[in-house]
């Protein structure tokens, strides 16, 4: 397929700009043979016994830094990984490109420009995410708490208010390291985990610390030329055996969120850490995940790729275009929808 063939019309006004009043009231469409418009809340109606919900504990750090330079000139720089105690790679904005060797100055801290990073090591988008090596004055994690800004997605319009920073947050997150949420997780408030777990319902955690890449445009037609940017992944080893045995006894392994699916179908459900660039396009066979808790997505982008994947092209394009119709509200803040994977042909 082509990457024209996941385009589609959106009206700006459906892009959600702020949260739902409460995080289960927004809306969500079952897509099966039919489709039908519901609450969140009606979730764990739609779910059986047995069943097993997988969910991304990864916590969004505030990543976003306003700086100067050693000319005085200012500079943003927003962290995309932290490497160690006083290290990370970043993007940085400036009017040119930082020199190895000169220093950014952070309040009363600073941090020193090691050099760009390797495209290897960087794991990122190949069009055009250059990061940097830098090195701080002190410990990166109560830096970025003390003085940085939480990194809200492009098409939101606002910078992040107090709202933002209880909302663009799971209620479950507890491993820093994101610096975009999982999204199909901000649906999810504690009367609602309580709900499950009554029901019967499994839950377990892993962890992917989503990068900035997924915001990134796929920029060639030919889908076989993109490549994917890297995320780390861990697979606990009790959500590993939750895998096994909710497969044992039939139950549905059902991934709350894209980053969920992607890190169990590239650990195949094993225990571990590691990275994946998996890119999940029509024609991809699952092997762990049969039903998908997820948001609407951006055209064009590879999360639309692996919904339609999932679900199957044209069950898409029809559940997207009744979203439309129906006023449904897109992205990161949005509404969702519950897919279930396509039979194998």
């Amino acid at each position: 397929m082509r990457l024209s063939d996941f385009d589609y019309e959106l009206p700006p006004e459906l892009i959600a700009q702020h949260p739902a009043t409460d995080r289960s009231g927004s809306r969500l469409l079952a897509v099966g043979e039919a489709l039908r418009d519901l609450v969140f809340a009606d979730l764990p109606e739609l779910l059986a016994e047995g069943d097993l919900l997988v969910f991304n504990d990864t916590r969004v750090i505030k990543a976003r830094l306003q700086g100067r330079k050693e000319t005085g000139g200012q500079i943003e720089v927003m962290v995309e990984r932290v490497i160690a105690e006083r290290e990370v790679h970043a993007m940085i904005r400036a009017s040119h490109a930082p020199k190895p060797g000169s220093r950014i100055g952070f309040d009363d801290c600073w941090a020193t420009v090691v050099g760009r990073v390797a495209q290897r090591e960087a794991g990122t988008d190949a069009a055009g995410m250059p990061l940097y090596h830098l090195v701080f004055s002190e410990p990166v994690g109560p830096l970025l708490e003390r003085i940085g800004r939480l990194p809200l997605p492009p098409y939101i319009g606002h910078a992040a208010q107090a709202e933002d920073e209880a909302r663009y947050q799971t209620v479950y997150a507890s491993k820093p390291g994101a610096v975009a949420a999982p999204t199909a997780g901000l649906h999810f408030d504690a009367a609602m985990m309580a709900r499950l777990h009554r029901r019967g319902i499994d839950i377990a955690m892993l962890t992917l610390h989503v990068g900035s890449g997924t915001f990134l445009p796929v920029r060639t037609e030919d889908l076989s030329r993109h490549r994917m940017h890297s995320e780390r992944f861990e697979i606990p080893l009790e959500t590993a055996r939750l895998v096994a045995q909710a497969r044992a006894r039939g139950g549905r392994i059902v991934a709350v969120g894209t980053t969920s699916l992607r890190a169990l179908e590239a650990s195949g459900g094993r225990a571990g850490r590691s990275e994946t660039d998996i890119f999940i396009t029509p024609g991809y066979r699952f092997g762990v995940v049969d039903s998908l808790v997820t948001n609407f997505h951006l055209p064009r982008s590879t999360l639309l790729m692996l919904v339609s994947a999932f679900a199957g092209v044209d069950t898409i394009r029809r559940a997207y275009a009744h979203a439309i119709d129906a006023r449904y509200r897109f992205f990161s803040y949005g509404d969702a929808m519950l897919l279930n994977r396509r039979a194998a042909a």
